[in-house]
């Protein structure tokens, strides 16, 4: 996700600073124009703005709460209901970019940010993650080190996975707090989701390679491609990801406006389309708000949108 702000700056330029990695493959076939969903391909609602941010950043909390980070200003909004005006919360430090929410084992909320040097960020490395109290803006650092902090996923041993889409290191926190920045290697990561049994970690991979990927736990040395983007769509820009209660990545596109689900290697549909410059996804949690089984999505416009395709009453947001 993270590097909205930068990609507006520097657009394709990125592409320049990315090293070619070589991974082991599964059998997909090309992306196609992908066909609607069943079910799905209802307009988009939308349900929440921040006038004047570039969204990266967003995640529920058990409440039906929404938090959601402004990657060009620092800032963390949280929004109590659709509808509801955005109060915020707390900044991570001037100079840096806010990007991937998350939560940890024990309820807090934690945040990834850095600053412009993470278009250099395998060599770098400026990516820092850090706790929020969102009653007092708090913002405690407790990792640094990682390439960046684009995507971010925590397992429910504690364990925190770290991406960069300017890059090709995936990064990994031990609950102990140790930092193994180069862990995985897979160029362009962006946003991050495990599955729900803890074996997989998803990425979107957005301008090397691009396509979905996942990354064995256990082999984080062979990540394994899913769907590959290629032909006219290869320009998508797949972005921050999430998976629903059937382990499927669902994953919004910056460029082709398209909200995606991939049921399977080289198999996507279509939830939703004429949402650009979206950068991320998430399901709901809890019963009011913004409530689990439900698809919102965030973008560069600072907007929210709810996907009613996207509908799965088992899903929500990703918390270990």
């Amino acid at each position: 996700m993270f590097g909205a702000a930068i990609r507006r700056t520097i657009g394709a330029g990125a592409v320049a600073v990315l090293a070619a990695t070589t991974f082991s493959v599964l059998a997909a076939p090309q992306a196609a124009a992908a066909p609607v969903c069943p079910g799905a391909g209802q307009a988009p609602v939308l349900v929440g703005s921040v006038p004047g941010a570039v969204l990266e950043g967003v995640t529920v909390d058990p409440a039906g709460r929404l938090y959601t980070t402004d990657a060009a200003a620092g800032r963390i909004f949280r929004i109590d209901a659709p509808g509801a005006r955005p109060v915020q919360v707390a900044s991570v430090p001037t100079g840096n970019s806010a990007g991937a929410l998350a939560w940890q084992p024990d309820g807090s909320l934690i945040v990834g940010y850095s600053g412009p040097s993470v278009l250099v960020g395998d060599v770098a490395r400026p990516g820092t993650l850090a706790r929020v109290d969102v009653n007092t803006g708090a913002v405690t650092p407790f990792a640094s080190g990682l390439s960046a902090a684009n995507g971010v996923a925590v397992a429910k041993d504690g364990s925190i996975y770290a991406t960069n889409d300017f890059g090709n290191l995936v990064g990994r926190v031990a609950p102990n707090g140790a930092v193994q920045p180069n862990w995985s290697s897979i160029p362009s990561a962006n946003g991050a989701a495990l599955t729900s049994d803890g074996a997989y970690l998803y990425v979107a991979q957005t301008f090397a390679n691009p396509g979905i990927s996942r990354i064995p736990i256990a082999n984080p040395g062979a990540p394994e491609n899913v769907v590959s983007f290629g032909g006219g769509d290869v320009l998508k820009a797949a972005d921050g990801l999430t998976l629903d209660s059937r382990n499927r990545p669902i994953v919004p596109t910056d460029v082709s406006g398209e909200i995606l689900r991939v049921d399977g290697p080289g198999q996507v549909c279509t939830l939703a389309s004429g949402l650009f410059v979206s950068s991320v996804v998430t399901y709901g949690r809890g019963t009011g708000g913004f409530s689990a089984g439900r698809l919102f999505r965030a973008g560069f416009d600072g907007n929210i949108y709810e996907i009613p395709g996207g509908f799965d009453p088992a899903a929500r947001t990703a918390a270990p």
